[in-house]
């Protein structure tokens, strides 16, 4: 009588978390689950806003991959923006993580500090922002100009546009060097000292125990920034539209402007598959090549 009464109030209590899950269950169901099945249908199709459509097949897979330049030069540009962007903000946020990990006095302000513009930096009044410091007239060139340095075109030139683009990325490095100083906290200092008493230097001490003891963390990183850089829009957008000659046009730019320009949604849902793709394909990659240089604490050996 005891069990199935403890088994009745077993069921009440799952219940009632299935019942608290529900409004998320929800949720996901119709903001989430339901776009992401109806853009795949999609993007077999020719749909347009306001007007019917047929299903196509693979035309829009097919003229991605055969016809459309534009798509092409977008996937050169997010490619470079990736890997200009996702390393050097990775060192940055690992260079002042370590800084940040000294006693120092008044060191939960500096945290604060660094970690803000990683709550600033995506919003479109920063890369306004951005924008104007770079720009010909900009405050970086007014700096320039006093020590009789000419205008230099960050924004306007094709070879550098990028780059300039870029270290907005990498000054929003807030939120890694805090998954980073958190890791540095998890290092035992014993390790440390054994190192030093066999006369190991802070070189060596880094590259043999810091490393290999916050690439748990390094992993996480890695993944979340690249995934972050592939669906980079905003600064882009905002701050060259593309230009110049769409040498900063990344491929969400490019969706943007085929789903919401010119209407096209199937073959603009064609075309975020295709990025998803690609993340899904770089992080199996990363996680394949993981198991060589991540360490765990409880590994053996």
């Amino acid at each position: 009588m005891n069990k199935k009464r403890h088994t009745t109030m077993l069921e009440k209590r799952n219940n009632l978390g299935y019942l608290y899950l529900l409004p998320w269950i929800i949720g996901f169901l119709i903001f989430q689950l339901y776009p992401i099945a109806m853009s795949l249908y999609y993007s077999f199709t020719d749909y347009s806003f306001g007007s019917q459509y047929d299903f196509v097949g693979l035309a829009n897979y097919l003229q991605i991959f055969t016809k459309d330049r534009e798509v092409k030069n977008s996937l050169a540009v997010t490619f470079k923006f990736v890997f200009m962007s996702v390393p050097m903000k990775l060192l940055s946020a690992l260079l002042i993580a370590m800084i940040l990990n000294q006693t120092l006095k008044g060191i939960g302000l500096f945290r604060t500090i660094y970690y803000l513009p990683s709550i600033l930096g995506g919003s479109v009044a920063i890369a306004i922002l951005w924008r104007h410091l770079f720009d010909l007239n900009g405050v970086v060139n007014v700096f320039l100009n006093k020590f009789g340095i000419r205008s230099i075109g960050f924004l306007t030139d094709p070879k550098i546009a990028l780059t300039t683009i870029s270290m907005l990325s990498v000054w929003q490095f807030g939120s890694s060097m805090l998954f980073f100083l958190a890791a540095l906290k998890q290092v035992p200092q014993s390790l440390y000292e054994a190192a030093k008493i066999d006369g190991a230097g802070p070189v060596r001490s880094f590259f043999k125990i810091t490393i290999p003891m916050i690439s748990p963390m390094t992993l996480f990183n890695i993944i979340m920034q690249m995934i972050n850089a592939f669906q980079e829009y905003t600064a882009p957008a905002v701050i060259t539209g593309g230009g110049p000659v769409k040498k900063t046009q990344v491929l969400a730019m490019t969706l943007y402007q085929n789903a919401f320009t010119y209407r096209k949604m199937g073959y603009a849902s064609a075309i975020s598959w295709i990025m998803f793709i690609i993340i899904i394909i770089f992080t199996v990659f990363i996680f394949s090549t993981s198991a060589k240089w991540t360490f765990y604490g409880d590994e053996e050996g």
